[in-house]
């Protein structure tokens, strides 16, 4: 069947404004989105330009906006969605170009929280035990493929490109809660600045656009919660 395909289309270097462009390809019901776009680039115009890998929703390269939500085109099919296929770069980043968007800025926010284990115990000989129970304290927040589609769905980021976002505040949470963990000591401080996880206005954007399916906001009240029973003692 042909499908009808907008995408918004810009280049800094040349572009003042972002343009529209309407593409007519051939796709079955089961192809998903980013089949439609690799069409497209292949096909029709080979200076179009996103990112792409795994195509199996593991690594997040191709988050973007599709028909008004942030989605991973290889997990959108095309059967699931109402024509024409609409789609744009995440809102929020800068665009280098096309449906390719900066996010040095967003990954500059996922290394202040230090996303890795901090521990004052030597290095075991074989592996840190940890209960089952203790894992599941954190299991949902390890599922974070850093997409990025939670933060650029947060009306608060796009009000304050300072705030931290709800993907640095998942990250940091995973390590919060680990049994195994001791670096909340280093991680509360940028957690509890004017720009981290008080800027949440608990909207549930975040957790409807997380294509892993976390419940990133239950994570940010969890994180807000254990910042003020530190404030008690």
């Amino acid at each position: 069947m042909l499908v009808d395909v907008r995408i918004k289309r810009f280049r800094p270097e040349q572009d003042a404004q972002p343009r529209w462009a309407a593409y007519r390809v051939e796709a079955e019901p089961t192809d998903r989105v980013l089949d439609a776009l690799n069409t497209v680039k292949w096909r029709h115009d080979g200076s179009l330009a996103f990112r792409r890998s795994c195509a199996h929703g593991i690594c997040g390269s191709d988050a973007m906006m599709i028909n008004g939500r942030n989605r991973l085109a290889c997990k959108v099919l095309i059967r699931d969605l109402r024509p024409p296929i609409v789609i744009e770069p995440m809102r929020g980043f800068p665009v280098a170009k096309d449906l390719i968007v900066d996010m040095d800025g967003f990954f500059a926010k996922y290394r202040s929280v230090k996303p890795y284990l901090i521990t004052e115990e030597p290095a075991p000989q074989a592996e840190r035990p940890q209960s089952p129970e203790q894992r599941e304290r954190f299991e949902d927040t390890t599922k974070c493929i850093l997409c990025g589609a939670c933060t650029t769905s947060c009306p608060s980021f796009w009000a304050n490109r300072e705030y931290l976002g709800p993907a640095a505040i998942v990250q940091a949470h995973r390590f919060l809660f680990d049994s195994r963990d001791h670096g909340a000591a280093e991680r509360l401080p940028v957690l509890n600045e004017r720009s981290g996880v008080w800027r949440c206005r608990t909207i549930f954007n975040c957790t409807e656009a997380c294509p892993r399916g976390i419940n990133v906001t239950k994570a940010i009240g969890e994180v807000k919660k254990l910042l003020l029973r530190q404030s008690v003692k």
